[in-house]
């Protein structure tokens, strides 16, 4: 059974400096933290705070390409845990025909905030995954743009690993 999630905003692990994007079910029970890549949490928060790019991100290519085709993202599911992996998967209405198409849950979290889909999670991936209490770790959850500009600025190029410039 699905459960329908928000994004409640994006913190960083303390002990790695990964972004966590932290979903929330909507009547705040449950919370899934699902670590993600610099670039993604990026995006994700360009979306949370609605900032217009000079240029389109990935993100924002893949939903104009969505809109001029007519393909509409019905919903997105993270479905999945296994090995510490998150899966998800992007639910499509092209021409009245459902596709479904295997994604990541960054990139399906960034691709619904663009489209205002809604975003459900599998219940047993609540279950499995770990839990985070945020009213005891005292972590910062990030929303603010500035708050993100100060974490983008201080990064160093071995913050990119593989994606280095």
């Amino acid at each position: 059974m699905f459960k329908e999630m928000k994004v409640a905003g994006i913190t960083v692990d303390p002990f790695t400096n990964t972004p966590i994007v932290l979903l929330k079910d909507l009547e705040d029970k449950d919370v899934l933290p699902i670590w993600i890549g610099l670039l993604e949490a990026s995006s994700i928060a360009t979306a949370l705070e609605n900032i217009n790019t000079p240029r389109p991100m990935t993100h924002d290519l893949v939903k104009n390409l969505l809109d001029k085709l007519g393909v509409k993202i019905v919903r997105i599911e993270v479905n999945d845990l296994k090995d510490n992996t998150y899966y998800a998967l992007l639910h499509l209405d092209v021409d009245n025909r459902r596709l479904v198409i295997d994604s990541r849950p960054s990139d399906a979290i960034a691709i619904a905030l663009r489209t205002n889909a809604p975003i459900f999670v599998e219940e047993s991936v609540i279950k499995r995954s770990a839990k985070v209490d945020l009213s005891t770790k005292g972590d910062k959850v990030v929303t603010e743009s500035s708050d993100w500009e100060d974490i983008l600025e201080n990064l160093s190029p071995d913050d990119f690993g593989k994606y280095k410039m």
